[in-house]
């Protein structure tokens, strides 16, 4: 294909480079370092993308591998685990051990506090945590848009596709909550409003556009 040449051209590392048979046009970056990368790209985007938009999209997700976002999620995904894990085990703590001393001391207002404390921090934490991982994978993408239209050297190419790929409404048969962080665009389909905002892996095309077009 014409793109592989073009990734042996560029300053970073060329990644494997591979395409599935789904007619959706969507691709992504999958490795935990530039040495040991894939980038797959669907059928679709090969047939619904012209050069210039081709050339950001891989950019984009060059520059993903470059910037080592998959290592990057991958530990903010543990994280949110281990949050949870510990969360679970100190609620669990709360429960037994705050009935354990309420039947045998009678309990107080203080200690009642802490526990009330303890047990909504216990609950929030796994919420907290998870918001989190989401903003960093949207600041990520909004990276890797920055370094893809700098490595391409023309924004107007990935902005065109990003328009692209929000418009086309055919969905993507491998597309789950588990993968969803990995693609270009979301696959899943976009609930927009302030709240359902801070839940998204990606950041609203229209702003990612708007990014591109003040470069």
């Amino acid at each position: 294909m014409w793109w592989r040449d073009w990734l042996s051209q560029q300053d970073c590392p060329s990644p494997a480079a591979t395409s599935s048979d789904d007619t959706a046009p969507n691709a992504f970056a999958s490795g935990r370092d530039p040495k040991n990368s894939v980038i797959v790209v669907t059928k679709g985007l090969l047939q619904k993308l012209n050069r210039a938009e081709l050339e950001g999209v891989i950019a984009h997700e060059m520059s993903h591998i470059k910037n080592y976002d998959i290592l990057v999620q991958t530990l903010a995904v543990v994280m949110v685990g281990v949050v949870a894990l510990l969360s679970d085990w100190i609620l669990r703590t709360f429960l037994w051990g705050g009935r354990r001393k309420k039947s045998s001391s009678g309990g107080g207002n203080a200690g009642a506090i802490i526990i009330v404390v303890g047990l909504v921090l216990a609950v929030l934490s796994p919420l907290i945590s998870q918001l989190i991982r989401l903003a960093v994978s949207r600041k990520r993408e909004f990276l890797a848009d920055a370094d893809g239209a700098l490595l391409t050297r023309c924004p107007p190419g990935l902005a065109s596709a990003l328009k692209k790929l929000a418009s086309d409404r055919e969905p993507l048969e491998a597309a789950n909550k588990a993968t969803a962080h990995l693609y270009i665009v979301n696959p899943l389909k976009n609930i927009k409003g302030p709240v359902n905002k801070l839940f998204s892996t990606h950041p609203p095309i229209e702003e990612r556009v708007a990014a591109l077009d003040k470069m």
